[in-house]
């Protein structure tokens, strides 16, 4: 495909932008060859002409494994990188489990990031309303109820079975759209299983119950999403400050040297990263005697010039990497949670600004 990409692009009329484009194809190809079997997660290259100064071109290649698994092939041809399904990969996927649901049908789905999957759809027996009166229509409504008990029950029977399969870390809350009182009368009448219904978030108005109110439930809770998340920072501040203004320092560690050496013990339970923290960690190697050294900067900043404290030789930056990545990673392999603070609120911005932009509530205390 990339070979015939490489012919299309012959009929572009700037001469300039065809050499780059062609060239970059050849570039990637040469690669390609390389690779024998492509990650886990599938394989992105980009790949393109940058300007080096006096009219000049340089060829710079980036050939990475996406965060999460890709099942396409896509050749796009631009003036910028497209970034966009990487930066989605990136983004929170905080999982919420949806039910809609009338006395007809009702759906389950998940809200995972941007990303809504309907898993179950239900139907009803309940019949429609008696017209006539007297014991028979008396009758019929009681059977008519015992029909909307049994389906409440199967909703919830369901709900169960799906949303407790998800790690409860992983599952943020529970929203539940239908018409009134339908949606009413299935929440207060205990059909969700008691861990489940902690973990509702609110009842929301909907016209539909389909694949298409699932849609409908996130668009009409998207306030309610935003107002949770901020709920939930806030409390989550507020136990580390809680464990701080213990005499012993409680259960509390903030700035990157004690965050740090907690983080590679595996004593830290909940790493807290304010989400404008913008530093890079960047590792130096000794030209001379191959001494390392690690430091932290501003990111945008420029390496610094240092001198190797062993032998006074000129020590050059290998690597520069954002600190959120390397805290991230490194917290992924002790089994600690990272949770990100807005700074909208007021401890948020105490964290940016008083504790370094990161902190941690520990497992147990270490000296």
């Amino acid at each position: 495909q990339l070979r015939d990409e490489y012919g299309q692009a012959s009929n572009i009329k700037s001469k300039s932008t065809r050499t780059n484009v062609q060239s970059a194809i050849e570039s990637i190809l040469s690669r390609l060859k390389y690779i024998s079997k492509p990650p886990e997660n599938g394989l992105v290259i980009f790949c393109g002409a940058v300007a080096a100064g006096a009219d000049k071109t340089e060829m710079e290649v980036y050939i990475l494994e996406p965060p999460e698994p890709i099942n396409i092939y896509k050749y796009h041809c631009d003036s910028r990188f497209f970034l966009e399904p990487l930066e989605e990969m990136l983004k929170d996927k905080k999982t919420y489990g949806l039910i809609v649901l009338d006395r007809r049908e009702a759906t389950i789905g998940i809200l995972r990031g941007k990303t809504i999957e309907a898993l179950r759809y239900l139907t009803s027996n309940v019949p429609g309303k008696h017209r006539q009166g007297g014991q028979s229509a008396r009758r019929f409504e009681r059977l008519r109820e015992i029909a909307i008990h049994e389906f409440y029950k199967r909703i919830g029977d369901a709900a169960s079975e799906i949303f407790l399969s998800i790690d409860p870390k992983d599952l943020e809350g529970i929203l539940i759209g239908g018409p009134s009182p339908t949606k009413e009368e299935f929440y207060k009448g205990g059909y969700l299983h008691h861990e489940l219904q902690k973990k509702v978030i609110g009842l929301f108005d909907v016209s539909y119950t389909d694949d298409t109110g699932l849609y409908e439930l996130v668009e009409n809770a998207s306030e309610a999403l935003e107002q949770h998340d901020l709920v939930r920072e806030k409390e989550l501040m507020r136990r580390f400050m809680r464990e701080l203004a213990k005499e012993d320092g409680g259960l509390a560690v903030y700035g990157e040297e004690e965050v740090r050496r907690n983080l590679m013990m595996g004593s830290v339970d909940i790493l807290l990263i304010s989400e404008d923290l913008r530093k890079v960690r960047v590792k130096y190697r000794c030209q001379s005697c191959g001494h390392k050294e690690e430091v932290t900067l501003s990111d945008g900043s420029q390496p610094l010039q240092k001198k190797c404290p062993k032998c006074g030789g000129e020590m050059s930056a290998e690597e520069t990497k954002d600190i959120v990545k390397e805290l991230s990673e490194i917290a992924e392999q002790m089994g600690t949670k990272v949770e990100f603070i807005s700074t909208e609120f007021e401890e948020g911005e105490q964290l940016l600004k008083a504790f370094g932009g990161m902190a941690g509530i520990l497992r147990y205390r270490t000296s």
